[in-house]
């Protein structure tokens, strides 16, 4: 069967409900107590007239050593547990990410849970081994307890090694 990625005007909770059906926690993250960011560019599939799986895009800064620079940061990847080994998060990430290529910046990063490293692995993203802090809310910043990856969005680009920092709520 074949998918077409469709650019979402917005994406809400009713949204996610409907790829999860109501999982209270469908990205399995919240024993980790970190707090994360809406996305401000959403895509999606829709199979017979159901949202069945999205991830969405937001700017974000990091800063590694001296060297500030913005990313695209990955997030909210979903698919539906029932359409799970189709190819489906394949397509939502790939559109995300030429979507940030043509953004300009050089790097798209993501957080996500060990056993999804795999995954993101095939889909050419690499994992960063120096740790990642996050801001969260009242300006503490906290080591981010989920794997740091990224992926190059330009020609040559190779991430700094050293510890990073994201300007922000994670993704």
């Amino acid at each position: 069967m074949a998918y077409a990625v469709i650019r979402l005007p917005q994406y809400t909770k009713a949204d996610l409900d409907e790829i999860t059906g109501g999982l209270d926690d469908p990205f399995e993250v919240a024993a980790f107590g970190v707090r994360s960011r809406d996305k401000d560019v959403h895509f999606g599939v829709r199979h017979q007239g159901r949202l069945v799986a999205h991830a969405g895009l937001v700017d974000a800064t990091v800063s590694v050593g001296e060297h500030r620079f913005p990313v695209a940061g990955l997030g909210g990847v979903v698919v539906a547990p029932d359409l799970r080994g189709h190819g489906l998060a394949r397509l939502v990430v790939d559109a995300a990410v030429t979507h940030a290529r043509g953004t300009g910046v050089e790097f798209g990063l993501l957080f996500c849970l060990p056993d999804r490293v795999p995954l993101y692995r095939r889909l050419g993203w690499r994992e960063s081994t120096d740790g990642m802090r996050v801001e969260q809310p009242g300006g503490v910043v906290v080591d981010h307890p989920l794997r740091t990856m990224w992926t190059p969005l330009a020609d040559g680009a190779a991430w700094p090694p050293g510890r990073a920092r994201l300007h922000s709520l994670p993704m």
